[in-house]
């Protein structure tokens, strides 16, 4: 690990080397160090500038209430601290990359610009960081319809010959990773504690020597579990990828909390599994932004989310206009270019609702849910819900007044 000596700086002002005592002085933060790199940067000074003879000099012009000199000082005075940290991290097969370094994946830099890490730890193939890819996530506690249909939505991810990204946690993250790479798909594992146990675990053993997987972390290697950086690191998940799928959100916890963040900055098209499961909160993310995506793996076209835009809230509006350019073509070839421009048909918008139906009803819903989702008024749902199970296209559930799509074979 041959460390350049603004790496080492890096290092220093912004990483722990041992587990964090009380009485040791706080390393930067990101924030932190986006704000002091932004002034050495002023200073035409780089990180190096501050290992030289001449760094007390440079430092007196510094001035800041939260970032004091003597921080900065007793920070860079850790060199012993780093050369341990390095050797121990060295024979595990870790490796340390900053954001000078061109490995440094790019989509992180322009996602969060100043609040990218300043440091992140990996082992693997560290290659894999600028390849485009998928995040796959959920709950840690998950059903096992959940954890079967996270491995057969990573093998599809796998075969398409596109990253699967998760956070590695047990549950689904765990289940979309190890499915991706027993179908010899490349995967990035973003870990939010315990990197460097993890790096010599038989679990991952394998996909690592490989070259198919990357597991990587913002944090100390050796940090045990917190709740703040299991939160913290749901952003680095999105911020990798190019689009996400939420399989199942509990009404609390991580999951959700790093879902409903990504709609709000942002990142990533967010697409969500259809799910009766009444402890989820998938729905409420569809109503936030999200899109529902198909029921059924075999029907996802993974290749197709690598390009989608971002996907606005389900509203009458997007309904009846916006949902119209996701038509397959055939349908809207049929209908649409037999008229003269800007002229529509009632028959029109029933089959825009037509071509939403595999994901609105992909699993048992109800006129009221079906109402929340679309923005749709009762009256019309339920002329419509009739035509399409006079069509064969969705049931009525015995003794039930849910509707469930009946998907072809």
């Amino acid at each position: 690990m041959n460390l350049s000596p603004v790496a080492q700086a890096t290092l220093l002002l912004t990483s722990d080397f041992s587990r964090q005592s009380e009485d040791e002085v706080k390393p930067l933060g990101n924030a932190e160090w986006g704000r002091f790199a932004l002034w050495l940067k002023q200073q035409s000074a780089t990180p190096a500038d501050l290992l030289g003879s001449g760094a007390d000099v440079m430092l007196a012009a510094w001035v800041d209430s939260h970032i004091t000199r003597e921080r900065i000082e007793a920070l860079l005075s850790r060199g012993h601290s780093l050369a341990l940290a390095i050797e121990r991290w060295q024979r595990a097969g870790l490796w340390v990359l900053t954001r000078s370094d061109a490995e440094y994946p790019r989509l992180l830099k322009q996602q969060l610009r100043t609040d990218a890490p300043p440091v992140l730890f990996g082992c693997g193939d560290i290659t894999l960081l600028n390849h485009p890819g998928l995040a796959v996530v959920g709950s840690r506690n998950a059903s096992e319809r959940d954890l079967t249909f996270s491995r057969q939505v990573a093998a599809r991810i796998a075969s398409a010959n596109i990253n699967l990204i998760s956070g590695g946690a047990r549950g689904i993250d765990e289940a979309a990773m190890l499915g991706a790479l027993q179908h010899n798909g490349a995967v990035i594992g973003v870990l939010s504690d315990s990197l460097l146990t993890a790096a010599t675990s038989a679990k991952w053993r394998k996909g690592l020597m490989a070259g198919k997987l990357l597991l990587l972390s913002p944090f100390y290697p050796e940090a045990g579990f917190t709740v703040d950086h299991a939160m913290a690191r749901n952003q680095y998940v999105y911020c990798l990828a190019k689009s996400a799928l939420v399989v199942h959100a509990g009404h609390k916890g991580g999951t959700l909390a790093g879902a409903e963040e990504n709609l709000r900055k942002k990142w990533v098209p967010l697409w969500v599994k259809p799910t009766d499961d009444v402890q989820a909160s998938n729905a409420q993310l569809v109503t936030q932004g999200g899109q529902w995506c198909a029921a059924h793996p075999d029907d996802i076209d993974v290749a197709q989310w690598m390009t989608t835009h971002r996907h606005q809230p389900y509203q009458q509006d997007d309904l009846l206009s916006g949902a119209w350019h996701t038509m397959p073509d055939k349908i809207a070839d049929a209908n649409v270019a037999q008229e003269p421009e800007g002229i529509w048909h009632p028959s029109d918008f029933y089959l825009i609702f037509q071509a939403q139906l595999p994901a609105l009803a992909a699993y048992p819903v109800t006129i009221e849910d079906l109402g929340l989702r679309t923005g749709l008024h009762q009256i019309q749902l339920t002329e419509w819900l009739q035509r399409a199970e006079h069509e064969g296209l969705i049931e009525q559930l015995a003794g039930s007044n849910r509707y469930q799509w009946k998907r072809k074979i």
